[in-house]
């Protein structure tokens, strides 16, 4: 069972892993109800009035004042505006097309630069008052593969000339006060020299219920679809997945100071030399969907030097392909996580499904080091390498622990031929899942290229980097032992392949780790 957002309150759901702040949503935009009445303006009009900003300022970028408004005050669960884009990404000045669903009589839209700044973000945008109207409610543009879609007229054009490159919040503000989000990445054009931060867009849709489906829940019994679309919005309060994830680790990776480059899993997918000259590869937090594409290219870097790190646990666990519609290449993600064999390319090289059941060599611990154990997971973090250079300044000893920082995933290693050496288990707890007793931990390999990986193998890592996390108050001592050790690990990985200067002490010997998963499948 796993905690999820339904009106503002957590209850308790089926799913694989944590989605923190995922919604189940009773939102009046659900797929096979009728359409509600179309009071749409014309999309020329409303364009028009969009691309006239009251406050559009690019020295704002630069400017240290920062802001808490783009956080939402008054989520709007029941779908009174919600909003998405044509595309997830772009580089600086392409411009943000956004289609737009509201109950008010006008609305707002803010975009705002999240980094860091005082209140974590800044306002570089502001449309002036538009005209509101409901778009039509979600249907079923597959039904087979249950895949809904909003199909939706256009509603703004956002500019971005003059923006940086970042992570970007639209803030949608209704004249009736009920606040949505919609993410945006403005992309780098090259990683070359820098530490790319990659938001994990697969996996947030995976997890989208907007039309009340989504890779693990549907109407019905066992009616997950098994394709969705990205022509949707997010449940609200839409970032949730983003607050707790990638927030704070864009934060923290610009007060590290180092160089960075900003780009979407899907950018890796449609260019295969997204991460080329790349110092290092940056995984936020959940990020358990790939496909075949994004991990030949995360390999290919970590051949050629790249360094990896892995903030979060279940990471490249499911394969997924990517699909075209009428709305653009790469807009419909098709996993058949629940019936692989109704794949109707089951029997393909492109088949859904999980890594590991797709050969030895393409389980994730390949990847990452260690593979995917247990939901859910509750424990502590406790030191096994004290002397393992990411660890300093932090003063810990062996045996050291942080309460509550391993969940609500938990990884591990197992000495088994695929797994990558010299590799260094940093991090040793035990722990039951299900009744079986098993063991979390964390690794640090390195590799021929002087790539080194490091896997903290919990999703808890990133909401500690916040200082606050959906479920549990970590506490300050835990969240300044992982800022530290996250900013050492950045200005490290910064400098070029870490496994030169800070090579991989092997020490799987030391611990009782079997070679065979006892831990029932997930």
């Amino acid at each position: 069972m796993c905690e999820r957002r339904f009106r503002g309150r957590l209850v308790a759901g089926p799913c694989l892993v944590l989605c923190l702040g995922c919604s189940l949503t009773a939102s009046t935009s659900t797929a096979g109800d009728s359409a509600r009445p179309q009071s749409v303006p014309a999309a020329a009009a409303t364009v028009q009035q969009a691309t006239r900003p009251q406050v559009a300022s690019t020295d704002a970028d630069r400017s240290p004042r920062g802001t808490r408004r783009w956080r939402l005050t008054t989520p709007a669960y029941d779908g009174q505006i919600e909003g998405y884009t044509t595309r997830v990404s772009g580089l600086p000045g392409t411009a943000i097309t956004l289609k737009v669903s509201t109950s008010a009589t006008t609305y707002t839209v803010t975009a705002y630069r999240i980094g860091n700044y005082p209140g974590g973000g800044l306002s570089v945008w502001r449309s002036g008052p538009l005209p509101g109207g409901r778009q039509a409610a979600g249907s079923f543009s597959n039904r087979y593969t249950r895949t809904v879609h909003a199909t939706w007229h256009r509603s703004l054009t956002v500019p971005t000339v003059g923006w940086l490159e970042g992570f970007y919040l639209l803030k949608l503000v209704g004249s009736d006060a009920w606040q949505a989000h919609v993410p945006y990445v403005v992309r780098s054009s090259s990683s070359e020299g820098k530490v790319a931060l990659v938001e994990p867009v697969a996996t947030w849709q995976a997890y989208n219920t907007w039309g009340d489906y989504d890779f693990y829940e549907g109407r019905g019994s066992d009616r997950a679809a098994w394709a969705v679309s990205f022509d949707r919005p997010f449940p609200p309060p839409g970032a949730s997945e983003m607050r707790f994830g990638v927030i704070p680790v864009v934060r923290a990776a610009e007060r590290a100071g180092v160089p960075l480059a900003y780009l979407t899993d899907i950018d890796l997918d449609a260019d295969p030399h997204a991460l080329d000259g790349a110092r290092a590869f940056v995984s936020p937090g959940h990020d358990e969907y790939w496909t075949d594409r994004m991990r030949a290219e995360v390999l290919h870097a970590r051949d050629a030097g790249t360094n990896l790190l892995f903030l979060g646990a279940n990471t490249a666990y499911w394969k997924v392909r990517l699909e075209p519609t009428s709305s653009g290449p790469r807009r419909l993600l098709v996993g058949y996580r629940r019936e692989p064999s109704a794949d109707p390319l089951r029997d393909t090289g492109r088949a859904a499904g999980k890594y590991r059941e797709q050969g030895s060599r393409s389980a994730e611990n390949v990847l990452t080091g260690m593979e995917y154990e247990c939901f859910p997971v509750d424990a502590s973090w406790a030191v096994a390498s004290p002397r393992w250079w990411g660890y300093r300044g932090t003063g810990v000893r062996r045996g050291t622990s942080f309460a509550h920082l391993v969940g609500v995933e938990g990884d591990r290693v197992y000495p088994i031929a695929t797994t990558p050496r010299p590799l260094q288990v940093i991090a040793d707890t035990a722990y039951s899942c299900g009744g079986v007793p098993t063991s979390a931990q964390a690794t640090y390999y390195t590799t021929a290229s002087g790539a080194g990986v490091l896997d903290v193998g919990t999703l808890r890592w990133t909401c500690a980097l916040a200082g606050r996390c959906p479920t549990w108050r970590l506490g300050r001592r835990t969240t300044r032992f992982v800022r530290t050790v996250t900013r050492t690990v950045l200005r490290q990985f910064a400098a070029g392949p870490a496994g030169a200067r800070h090579p991989a002490r092997d020490n799987l010997a030391r611990f009782d780790l079997p070679t065979v998963n006892e831990v029932p499948a997930s």
